[in-house]
């Protein structure tokens, strides 16, 4: 299978190359990779001109093509007919050698896999506990592994308001576990969600779909609205043995009342997009876990040093929650 890797970046000139260089060292290089630059500057640029990857094509788009999901639709659009997948990372990325072999292994072994995401591994520690492991309150425990649970998951499970689903999964009420739940088994996984700085699809995805322009600018949450939407008809999996490394580089982001206030928006968005008409138990849950979550993040302002980052952001929450009652988002 030929494939292209899309990487959309953002002025991150010093990152991007670092995640090329580890590209560069692949047991399975990509046949053609597309940089797409929404930076107001050339930085990037000039830092690719002094150095030289194969089959690198370079784009720095206008300000009307600015934005993650413009960005990854202006890639797919100029991506090379022979191409059979289309692969994303974000550009804060660091592969490990077999990272794109291991995918292609995921594609031969699940034949009717639509996308195949691969796997975080710095972000949290896991242990192997056992198949009949009992966990605590403060753990999180899936496929005989378990990892320390956040504040916010302990209290939702003293609250019974906790998932009901296996990570990669909506519940009725939104607010699941990501993939990031999954343990580093070296399993491959069936989800319904993957993270799109992780992922992968047939190119053949889309002809019929596209990443959704609601999500303008930094595009927060609009990977969970496609592949929410792709696997109401297509298969998706997360290779757990597809390894790299996210480096979460705060430069390129948004400022925090901006960030909080997406947070909330597009967190309804996308749960109305899966579940258009929930339940009251269902919405009466949504609302409350994301009070209890803006309630959580305010706690920062004293828990942290970067009390002017907290405080911002649950601003900025409060200000998405009232918004939803006087201007919902419009569903497409």
């Amino acid at each position: 299978m030929k494939f292209t890797l899309i990487v959309c970046t953002y002025m991150r000139p010093q990152p991007l190359l670092t995640l090329l260089k580890s590209v560069s060292e692949q047991l399975l290089y990509p046949d053609e990779i597309l940089i797409v630059d929404g930076s107001t500057n050339e930085e990037t640029k000039e830092i690719l001109e002094k150095y030289s990857f194969t089959n690198l094509k370079y784009y720095l788009v206008p300000d009307q093509e600015r934005g993650l999901t413009k960005q990854r639709n202006f890639g797919i659009e100029r991506v090379n007919s022979a191409s059979d997948v289309i692969c994303f990372l974000d550009d804060d990325t660091v592969l490990e050698k077999e990272y794109f072999s291991e995918i292609f292994k995921a594609y031969q072994k699940f034949p009717d896999a639509a996308g195949i995401g691969g796997y975080i591994t710095n972000e949290v520690v896991w242990e192997t506990a056992g198949i009949h492991y009992t966990p605590k309150i403060n753990e999180y425990f899936f496929d005989g592994w378990k990892r320390k649970d956040g504040s916010r998951f302990v209290w939702r499970k003293r609250l019974g308001l906790d998932s009901d689903k296996n990570p990669g999964y909506l519940p009725e009420f939104s607010h699941g576990r990501s993939v990031g739940f999954l343990p580093p088994s070296g399993k491959i996984y069936q989800v319904e969600q993957l993270m799109g700085g992780v992922s992968s699809f047939k190119k053949s995805v889309f002809e019929e779909m596209k990443f959704s322009t609601y999500f303008e600018g930094y595009g927060l949450y609009e990977d969970a609205d496609f592949t929410l939407r792709l696997s109401k008809s297509k298969a998706l999996y997360v290779a757990t043995s597809a390894r790299l490394a996210h480096y979460h580089d705060a430069s390129g982001r948004p400022n925090k009342f901006a960030y909080g206030k997406m947070v909330v928006r597009n967190g309804w968005y996308v749960w109305r997009v899966k579940h258009p008409q929930p339940s009251v138990k269902s919405i009466l849950k949504w609302h409350s876990i994301t009070l209890l979550l803006t309630i959580i993040r305010g706690t920062n302002v004293i828990t942290t040093k970067k009390r002017k980052e907290a405080f911002t952001e649950t601003m900025g929450r409060l200000f998405g929650w009232f918004s939803l009652f006087v201007d919902s988002p419009k569903l497409g």
